[in-house]
């Protein structure tokens, strides 16, 4: 008998790929975890954004949908190198983050 093995969950997403009730869930739980008080909630509610959109939570264990004027909807870790912060919002958790892809055509500011 072979042994079937599962691949491991992507480690980016599209959002324009879900759902409309997925995005709306996906929208949810990043607002909630813009206002999380804690970075255990901060986490779970990124795992759960993670799972919603189909990809693997990366070891930053912060993702984000780009935030630039684009529509390519690439959901990314927040953290990777070649990402590019247009803008932090004092006070919350979240900031605008430009995906890499986005980041090398047409960097934005803010």
């Amino acid at each position: 008998m072979a042994a079937t093995t599962l691949a491991p969950a992507r480690p980016e997403a599209d959002y324009n790929t879900l759902t409309e009730d997925q995005q709306d869930r996906f929208d949810q739980l990043m607002e909630q975890a813009d206002t999380a008080g804690t970075t255990d909630h901060f986490l779970t509610l990124m795992a759960h954004a993670a799972n919603l959109a189909g990809m693997r939570l990366p070891a930053s264990g912060d993702i984000r949908r780009c935030g630039c004027s684009c529509v390519c909807g690439h959901i990314f870790d927040a953290e990777d190198p070649d990402a590019h912060v247009i803008e932090w919002t004092g006070g919350y958790n979240l900031g605008r983050v430009q995906c890499p892809t986005c980041t090398d055509r047409h960097p934005e500011t803010a």
